[in-house]
């Protein structure tokens, strides 16, 4: 038995030694890859005239090199989870400092040039993600016992969403109203900064042994075979609907914010900054939640209400309703609360399914469908905003234009991706019916009866 593995049956209610690391792993990442592929990127390229579909293709072009997974996977058990992580993730804090310099290049190169370069530094940094991430999902998974997945997320996730807010909001405060070049030069370089700390946390998580199997074996990866079982072709066809609705919201939403909304640089980082307090808000809900009651039902509940904030924005930009402030952070804490979650649960679900054996084959597979899709969807659809332009029309007094359109597919994109949900086999999962009476009655009464005991008769 492995020292993982003695640590696991020895303390049962912690966490492997050594783990603590991948939470300071993840805070310091968390810190570092919001400037990068967030509203930050989004409003530099904003700056630089960038359209529609190079804002979707900057938004889709993480996902997208995920493809590369597929063959990456099969070198990971040659060369180790931690040594295949770490040089993917030390690549991409060289190419992050590259960034920082594409903004001080605006005295002698042209907007378009500028573009240009960070595409290409935008697509070295997500190809050397891709590659490495390979490993990083069958590497925790290998570390962590089954009944600990869900604890182990919410915590990272939390912890993140907190990394996550902070970054916007001190990038908000660095940015200002109207920002510079040296201002989106400080982000990037902090961003490579935090990244190149986040290093040295990795470097002290307890690397785990590959399985005998993978390492030795010749035969052929049966891909054909993994993407028909059952309950994983249901979990594939998820992820790609959920690409579909998810893919683009976010940069599509800041574009929106800052052209038809006209809010400043500031606010749309403030704005969107708070979102991870939603996220945060979701994880201590639902902390103990997803390990008693999986990962199914919480989707589902989490795409109902997706559903529901999509409507909002579509209300927005049809005129129905005026954009204030007060609405638009309603909308970005609910969506920072469905991401979150879908998000943790998405990926909890993930390794419940995929097995033992050949499980990084698994996970290559899926984070290959599902990133693909979420790399093409916001091209697609910045494409279909692009063909539409400036051309509005007024039907049922509302208007009809690039941004309410978007909204209006994203809606229906939603409600079919509740379908998809619906149909997901997860074992050992409790029902949407079971997860709604624990959170509207079982909850609230444990509530009042701890009250009552503290109240003034509590002691008869």
């Amino acid at each position: 038995m492995d020292a993982a593995a003695s640590s696991r049956t020895a303390a049962p209610d912690r966490f492997p030694a050594g783990l603590e690391n991948a939470f300071w792993f993840a805070t310091f990442n968390a810190l570092s890859y919001p400037i990068i592929l967030n509203s930050p990127m989004i409003l530099f390229a904003k700056s630089l005239n960038a359209s529609a579909t190079v804002l979707g293709i900057i938004a889709g072009m993480m996902p997208l090199l995920v493809i590369f997974q597929i063959p990456a996977a099969s070198h990971i058990g040659r060369v180790g989870y931690q040594r295949f992580v770490y040089a993917g993730w030390g690549m991409r804090v060289l190419f992050i400092f590259g960034m920082a310099l594409v903004p001080l290049a605006g005295g002698f190169v042209s907007p378009p040039t500028q573009l240009a370069l960070l595409l290409l530094l935008l697509f070295l940094f997500n190809l050397s993600r891709g590659i490495s991430s390979a490993a990083w999902l069958p590497w925790i998974t290998t570390l962590l016992p089954e009944s600990m997945r869900g604890r182990f997320l919410a915590q990272e996730a939390t912890l993140v969403s907190i990394a996550n807010c902070g970054t916007l909001l001190l990038a908000a405060v660095c940015m200002g109203s109207n920002p510079g070049r040296w201002q989106f030069s400080a982000l990037f370089v902090l961003s490579a900064v935090m990244g190149a700390i986040s290093l040295r946390y990795m470097k002290r998580i307890p690397d785990a042994e590959v399985p005998e199997a993978e390492r030795t074996s010749a035969q052929p990866v049966p891909w054909r075979e993994m993407a028909g079982y059952g309950p994983f072709r249901r979990f594939l066809a998820f992820n790609l609907a959920w690409s579909i609705a998810y893919g683009g919201i976010n940069a599509f939403t800041v574009a929106y914010l800052k052209v038809a909304a006209g809010l400043s640089e500031d606010r749309i980082l403030i704005v969107t900054g708070l979102a991870f307090l939603g996220g945060l808000a979701g994880l201590w809900w639902f902390r103990t939640r997803m390990d008693r009651f999986g990962s199914k039902p919480v989707i589902g509940l989490c795409l109902a209400g997706w559903s529901l904030v999509v409507l909002g924005w579509l209300a927005l930009g049809t005129g129905l309703l005026e954009v204030s402030m007060a609405m638009v952070i309603v909308l970005q804490l609910a969506m920072g609360f469905g991401f979150t979650l879908v998000n943790v649960n998405n990926t909890r679900l993930a390794m419940a399914l995929a097995p033992a054996m050949g499980r990084s084959h698994f996970f290559a597979l899926y984070s290959v469908v599902a990133n693909l899709s979420l790399g093409l969807s916001p091209v697609i659809w910045g494409l279909a905003m692009d063909a539409i332009g400036e051309r509005s029309f007024v039907w049922q007094r509302l208007e009809w234009n690039r941004f309410s359109l978007y909204y209006a597919g994203a809606l229906v994109a939603f409600l079919v991706n509740c379908v998809f949900a619906f149909r997901l086999v997860e074992p050992k999962s409790g029902t949407l019916d079971q997860l709604l009476r624990d959170l509207l009655i079982v909850s609230p009464q444990r509530a009042l009866a701890r009250l009552w005991k503290r109240g003034p008769h509590g002691g008869r």
